[in-house]
């Protein structure tokens, strides 16, 4: 195995086809932060009360606990498979499963999801685990939407507010590690109260208005371009939903980076509205990145 250190990349698996994507996906993200491979199942039999080990007569090999540990084995081999040089690890953790990931993300440097599990109901776009865990975890969660791509850029929506430059930070450094062109993408529909309280004019000056945006947009990015001159960048301004400028990049994109909560987003939400849809309805990878905590870890 790799030397691999600091902090792992964390993957949950739970025996779906969707979940073998996202360890596929977690491996690549490992290799690219020479960073170790942490699989993880969420086993929640335990505190059902049932029978974990096989039934009278079984197979050694069966049983509820047997079935987890193959699931894991299974994802360790598909992402040793990915990426031979990361070191790679498995674990069957006792919990349900947004809690499990929850707590693996306060010592991971990403956690990993596949957007729907062997839970998902057919008519949802997205699982409930996904959502909760976006919304909640310490470090980047990425969801593993759509087909994988190894070209195109990185997309990521700006608006100026300080957790959407968390997310443009991530998106520079994910597109210096990948290589590739950033597109920043920056939307707007008419001009929003900065706070609770605050009072818009009745009448306003569109031009002026759009070369505001056009400010914020080039400031959001500005400081970011000089600490990476390695990436090239394209700022795209567009009059109209954020979260539909950011699905419409997505087919083209390698993976598409939002800020957990934005300009605009109300107190009691814990995940954005544009985030929320982003996360349904893009056809990339997401990444959710939320405001860091006081104390980074390694």
């Amino acid at each position: 195995m790799g030397s691999n250190t600091g902090a792992p990349v964390v993957v949950g698996v739970d025996g779906s086809e969707i979940a073998l994507h996202a360890v596929r996906a977690a491996a690549r993200e490992a290799a690219y932060r020479n960073r170790p491979l942490r699989v993880v199942h969420a086993f929640i039999w335990p505190l059902m009360g049932v029978p974990l080990g096989p039934a009278t007569g079984a197979p050694a090999d069966g049983g509820l606990r047997n079935q987890a540990e193959q699931y894991v084995a299974e994802a360790v081999a598909e992402a040793t498979k990915t990426a031979p040089e990361v070191s790679v690890t498995g674990a069957v953790v006792d919990g349900a499963a947004a809690a499990v990931m929850l707590a693996e993300a306060d010592d991971a440097a990403l956690l990993v999801l596949g957007n729907r599990g062997l839970g998902g109901f057919a008519g949802l776009l997205l699982g409930s685990v996904a959502v909760q865990v976006s919304a909640r975890a310490g470090c980047p969660v990425l969801v593993v939407r759509g087909e994988p791509r190894a070209d195109g850029p990185v997309v990521v929506g700006v608006d100026g507010s300080p957790a959407s430059g968390h997310a443009v930070g991530f998106a520079f450094e994910e597109a210096s590690r990948r290589g590739v062109e950033l597109v920043a993408v920056h939307a707007w529909l008419f001009p929003a109260p900065a706070g609770p309280g605050d009072i818009l004019p009745l009448v306003y000056d569109l031009d002026a208005f759009r070369q505001q945006e056009e400010r914020t947009l080039a400031g959001s990015v500005a400081g970011w371009s000089e600490r990476h001159p390695e990436v090239p960048v394209r700022q795209l301004l567009v009059r109209g939903s954020p979260a539909r400028a950011l699905v419409e990049q997505s087919p083209a994109a390698q993976l598409v980076v939002v800020g957990a909560r934005g300009r605009g987003a109300l107190t009691g939400l814990l995940l954005g509205s544009v985030s929320h849809a982003v996360l349904h309805h893009a056809q990339a990878p997401v990444a959710v990145v939320r405001e860091p905590r006081t104390v980074e870890r390694s």
